[in-house]
């Protein structure tokens, strides 16, 4: 009886954790050669885990609006490079640096942002002032 238990327990830890190794992808889906300026306005700026995201309205050279969706970090590695869940607010108007998706959607993974203030802030724990 304790062999079975023990079986269904090493089965049952076993199957959550491919779940969750199946639920997070790679970060092999974005281009991390190229790096797509992009300028507009925040739609939204989701503070969530595993990831948090801006939503970005970009427009393109035709001057149509694009809807562009940004991949970073969770919360945990945000706020020890400076963020907080108002750093960014819907309606501001940004600059995102981004590695865009290998699949030419758009969508990128973050690597910076420049807010209206000029002040430039990374993922990556700030760089002290001199």
């Amino acid at each position: 009886m304790l062999k079975k238990i023990n079986a269904l327990v090493l089965l049952s830890v076993a199957l959550v954790s491919t779940a969750i190794s199946l639920a997070h992808h790679s970060p092999v889906v974005f281009d991390r050669t190229k790096e797509v300026k992009l300028s507009g306005v925040v739609k939204e700026f989701r503070w969530s885990n595993p990831h948090c995201f801006i939503e970005l309205d970009v427009k393109s050279e035709k001057g149509e609006v694009e809807g562009w969706a940004v991949e970073m970090n969770p919360p945990t590695y945000l706020v020890k490079a400076g963020w907080t869940s108002k750093t960014v607010k819907p309606g501001d108007t940004v600059t995102v640096m981004v590695n865009p998706l290998r699949t030419n959607e758009k969508a990128g993974k973050f690597v910076s942002i420049t807010l209206a203030s000029g002040q430039v802030l990374t993922e990556n724990d700030p760089i002290p002032a001199k």
